[in-house]
């Protein structure tokens, strides 16, 4: 499931994410695919690839914050 390229990253990501943000997504979402390949490392019943894209949301968050409809570097 991980993504090789950005272009590769779901429409909601691509569509609203600047490219380095996208790139950021990207890493965290390779790093918690093999992180939480065990569902014992999860929350609850989440399953391994929305925990994630939950991870890479936070990630994205870290450094970037969402100003009107466009998200912006900190």
């Amino acid at each position: 499931m991980p993504y090789d390229n950005n272009s590769d990253l779901p429409d909601s990501v691509r569509d609203n994410l600047p490219a380095k943000a996208q790139e950021i997504y990207r890493k965290a979402f390779h790093f918690a695919w093999d992180e939480y390949s065990d569902p014992e490392d999860r929350r609850g019943d989440a399953g391994r690839e929305e925990t994630a894209h939950k991870v890479a949301w936070a990630a994205v968050k870290k450094v970037y914050h969402k100003e009107g409809d466009r998200w912006v570097k900190d």
